[in-house]
């Protein structure tokens, strides 16, 4: 685990898929192999300037899922790098058995990115929001799962996995997100959590849009005199253990934020890792066993406690302050 203390900058106005798009096309121009994949999804990929520059590298397969999948692992089978940009909802529901076999099984160097994902269709409601695609992708073997927590974690992410040679399934949210880092200038590794806040009382661990948060309820907690430990889980496959048993060891205390269902995500990587090494009381926040309710993001994120209000009450709590 890589220890980077930084301060969080809010404010950022540039969508996670807006840098995914500017960072494969600036690599795509160098390298001819990389080839995006839309699903009548360019316009909500933010792919248009990619598919205007490079339009020998981009292919439209329309409204079919699963045929974007299987066509994605033909090309990645010819030595090609595809990058396939989907609704998240639809990619990891309509195509999971080609992701399955087509890509998982069959070891193709495919990169699925599901966009607008979470709640980030808002008012469209369960049809549209993927609060399942973590706990359906992370089950399947040799497919590994990332979340980037900014702009500044997606462009690295990306080209890492440019580099990367395994199936990978990368979710990231349809709106501008808070910065969590100030810049690019710390060391991404794919499985290696980023310790982005150190602390001695309890430990949240979160990942994608939720990092922003935790950061924010950690600055809470020390205004009342509690030492938050602040852990940005990336990469949800293959898992950093190391770090989330470090963290339970040292702290005692876990809560865990994701904008996922509170079953087979990210709350459920870590307490399978907990009880099975060091036992120790962990507080799963997510959303519940229910069709979300419709609305913007922090309105979902508020109604279902992924708030500085709700983290610093249980905080509060599991400490005994």
């Amino acid at each position: 685990m890589k220890n980077v203390a930084l301060k969080a900058t809010p404010g950022n106005k540039i969508a996670n898929r807006k840098v995914i798009s500017d960072t494969l096309l600036e690599l795509g121009k160098k390298d001819r192999d990389i080839l995006v994949l839309t699903s009548d999804s360019r316009g909500s990929a933010s792919m248009v300037q990619f598919g205007e520059e490079l339009p020998q590298q981009i292919v439209e397969v329309g409204i079919a899922e699963q045929n974007i999948v299987g066509m994605a692992s033909g090309l990645a089978h010819s030595g090609k790098k595809p990058f396939v940009a989907s609704p998240a909802c639809f990619l990891s529901m309509r195509s999971i058995e080609q992701i399955k076999v087509d890509v998982a099984y069959s070891r193709t160097n495919v990169k699925l990115i599901g966009i607008s994902g979470g709640v980030s269709y808002g008012a469209l409601g369960m049809s549209h929001h993927s609060l399942q695609d973590i706990a359906v992708t992370r089950a399947i073997p040799g497919l590994d799962v990332m979340l980037p927590a900014d702009r500044h974690e997606a462009k690295k992410m990306i080209e890492a996995l440019v580099e990367y040679e395994r199936p990978v399934y990368i979710r990231i949210g349809r709106n501008p997100v808070e910065d969590s880092y100030v810049s690019e200038d710390y060391e991404f590794e794919i499985g290696k959590a980023v310790t982005m806040r150190e602390g001695t009382d309890i430990t949240i661990i979160a990942t994608g849009e939720t990092v922003r948060v935790a950061l924010d309820s950690a600055e809470a907690l020390e205004e009342v005199g509690v030492s938050c430990r602040v852990i940005n889980m990336h990469t949800i496959k293959p898992l950093d253990e190391e770090a989330i048993i470090k963290a339970a060891k040292e702290t005692g205390k876990i809560i865990t934020m994701e904008e996922h269902s509170i079953y087979g995500g990210l709350g459920s990587a870590v307490t399978e890792v907990v009880s099975q090494t060091c036992p120790i009381p962990v507080k799963v926040l997510g959303i519940p066993d229910e069709p979300a309710i419709t609305g913007k993001t922090a309105e979902v994120f508020k109604h279902y406690g992924l708030s500085v209000k709700n983290a610093k009450a249980i905080a509060l709590e599991m400490t005994s302050r």
